[in-house]
């Protein structure tokens, strides 16, 4: 067991501080994945800050056609919320597939966000990791890679990204807003995430120094017709195997007139797809050649492993599946 200290800010700007103060330090909030990776000895924050406490941080609201979610929110709150479910179905989906409802009582949206990949060998530190630890190597390249990436990997990882929540809320433009040492300051949800490249250790764009205050994510008629599909081994307690984020604005005669979409389980980040309208308009969701050019244009680059070339299949068939389900609904709202 490794020493650590553990402090109760009750202001975000004393938590900011604390931070600045000890670089070792982590913020806790649910501690659905901190707390796990510290007992497998992966993590060894020298102190842990409870940002629980932190006022203003945990609300849902819907305002000037926009949701705005706290990063405090929890995972089963924010699911459940009128607004959330209304006007942005796909992230409800998003957090309800999600961990078991145990985990989605602690677990909070920021948290969420952050959470780290379940790569066998980046969780055991026995095993060579050139995420965990820099220039160690990938056990992964040679070893067990069933459930790892196959879109924007490198040399030094193709760990995947587990999340559901980050997917949904990239394909449908959100943003995450992030307080530091030098103001406020907002990201596109798809530019929250990096590739591993020559730096697997870094993750995300946020500086060390900073705390995710929350997500926005604009209402508009694709959040409301959005969905979300997970694929995984199991029905319930997995993590996606390919997952897709899909939401679709539809022509009176049913035919697709915007599209966005976004994948998940296949690459180290939430992977956007930025020609899902080029490719769809005019088209509708059963049309297998528009299907078909989709997947191309997504899976485009893909390098499978050993173990995982499996996920292409997968993923076409789940595209169409995502996109046939919001048809479907479609219809059943205007008969």
């Amino acid at each position: 067991m490794q020493p650590f200290s553990y402090i109760e800010p009750r202001t975000r700007d004393e938590a900011l501080d604390l931070a600045r103060e000890y670089p070792g330090a982590r913020f806790l909030a649910g501690g659905t994945t901190l707390i796990d990776l510290m007992k497998s000895g992966v993590m060894h924050p020298t102190v842990l800050i409870d940002v629980n406490r932190l006022p203003g941080m945990d609300a849902i609201q819907k305002t000037d056609g926009a949701l705005h979610i706290g990063a405090l929110a929890r995972m089963s709150d924010v699911s459940g919320h009128p607004a959330v479910r209304a006007h942005a179905p796909g992230l409800s989906e998003s957090l309800l597939f999600a961990a078991s409802a145990q985990l989605r009582n602690m677990a909070s949206i920021g948290g969420n966000l952050l959470q780290r990949t379940r790569c066998v060998y980046f969780r055991d530190r026995h095993f060579p990791c050139n995420k965990r630890d820099p220039g160690s190597g990938c056990g992964a390249m040679a070893g067990e890679n069933r459930n790892l990436a196959v879109l924007g990997i490198s040399e030094q990882c193709i760990a995947n990204y587990p999340g559901d929540f980050a997917v949904m809320l990239v394909a449908l433009d959100g943003a995450v807003h992030l307080h530091g040492p030098d103001g406020a300051r907002s990201v596109a949800a798809a530019d929250l995430h990096r590739l591993p490249g020559q730096t697997p250790e870094i993750e995300t764009v946020i500086a060390a120094d900073e705390i995710v205050t929350g997500v926005t994510v604009p209402i508009s008629a694709l959040s409301r017709q959005s969905h979300y599909l997970k694929v995984r081994d199991r029905s319930s307690y997995e993590y996606a195997s390919v997952s897709v984020a899909a939401a679709v604005e539809f022509e009176a005669d049913g035919t697709i007139r915007k599209a966005r979409l976004a994948l998940g389980g296949l690459a180290s980040k939430p992977w956007r797809f930025e020609r899902a309208t080029e490719l769809l308009a005019g088209h509708r969701p059963d049309d297998a050649s528009a299907l078909a050019r989709l997947a191309d244009g997504a899976l485009d680059g893909a390098r499978p492993q050993s173990g995982n070339a499996y996920k292409i299949p997968q993923a076409r068939a789940a595209i169409g599946r995502a996109l046939q389900t919001l048809a479907r609904r479609h219809a059943e709202t205007r008969a």
